[in-house]
């Protein structure tokens, strides 16, 4: 491992178990057994690690996500494998995701401005895959807004609480999680097909 990734890693570990504030430059060296001045040749400050493991976690999901969509057109299908690219990011990147909850008040510009726009960036490609399965009359929502939300939520919430020695195996709760996008914005299927049909609101 690079030096650069190993004070990246002791930084986002201190950031997960003291909080930002609390952990000093003289605790990320410690944790590396590294003295302060010799940290320093590597990164200038503690913003500076913050604001590179904030940033480095949204480009990294917002490639991902990319890659995910660029392989079908079909709405449903492009839905679905966004959410499991989410999810699975999540389950795997649990401290990146506390971290970039928690710690969004502790950034101070022009790094907060550019995470927020890469967030707002992300947010935006969950809410015009949902408006493109209305528009295909794939998908049947109140609210896209809303809708792309409570998608985000679902990989969120998975940080929080999946281990990997937990009851359910990671490829099943991206699975599951997956089919739960697809029902919070109306695809149902037709009983004994695999075909993908608008939920009747009117039930």
């Amino acid at each position: 491992m690079a030096r650069s990734d190993e004070i990246r890693a002791a930084a986002l570990a201190l950031f997960m178990r003291l909080g930002y504030e609390a952990t000093t430059m003289a605790d990320i060296g410690k944790a590396l057994g590294i003295r302060g001045p010799s940290l320093y040749k590597h990164v200038r400050s503690k913003q500076e690690l913050l604001a590179g493991i904030m940033t480095g976690t949204m480009e990294d999901l917002l490639a991902q996500h990319r890659a995910a969509v660029a392989t079908t057109g079909d709405p449903v299908e492009r839905l679905r494998r966004a959410t499991e690219t989410h999810v699975r990011y999540h389950a795997r990147h649990r401290s990146e995701a506390f971290v970039g909850t928690r710690e969004i008040r502790s950034l101070v510009e022009p790094h907060r401005e550019v995470v927020l726009a890469l967030r707002a960036e992300y947010e935006a490609g969950f809410r015009e895959l949902v408006q493109a399965g209305v528009t295909a009359g794939c998908f049947d929502v109140a609210s896209v807004r809303l809708a792309s939300y409570a998608i985000l939520d679902l990989g969120m919430g998975v940080a929080v609480w999946y281990r990997d020695d937990g009851e359910l195996s990671e490829d099943i709760v991206v699975w599951q999680h997956s089919e739960f996008a697809l029902r919070l914005v109306g695809v149902v299927r037709d009983p004994g097909t695999a075909a993908v049909t608008r939920r009747d609101r009117s039930r």
